[in-house]
């Protein structure tokens, strides 16, 4: 007896191991779409960081709040600026830290220096 084709048992087993690499290719996928969105996540508070340093250079080390938030990108950011004192009396350390609005979790964090006199007399 001559038989063409496939079993039924073999054809269960072909989409067994079908499924199982979907299963597979999905997560990857997942995981991979998960790293993106965190990679623009981080770089979205890099720029609020970035900009909040430069606003400080701009209009002196005691411009604004120590705590605000920001819109950007249809994202709302809540930005902390910590001041600390340096050896040199024209500078102030600025700490700018970065994380998204009702988050605990900081994305960012940003060290620079202002000086003392920025935004005074030009």
């Amino acid at each position: 007896m001559r038989r063409d084709g496939y079993s039924l048992m073999e054809a269960l087993v072909a989409l067994f191991i079908l499924a199982i690499a979907a299963v597979g290719l999905t997560r990857a996928t997942q995981t991979h779409v998960d790293g993106v969105r965190g990679l623009e996540q981080r770089v979205i508070a890099q720029w609020v960081a970035e900009n909040r340093l430069v606003e400080l250079n701009l209009e002196g080390p005691a411009a604004g709040p120590d705590v605000s938030t920001v819109r950007m990108m249809d994202r709302d950011w809540l930005v902390q600026v910590a001041r600390r004192t340096t050896d040199d009396p024209d500078l102030v350390a600025v700490d700018v830290s970065v994380s998204p609005a009702g988050s605990r979790a900081q994305t960012v964090s940003l060290s620079g220096f202002v000086d003392r006199q920025a935004g005074g007399t030009a």
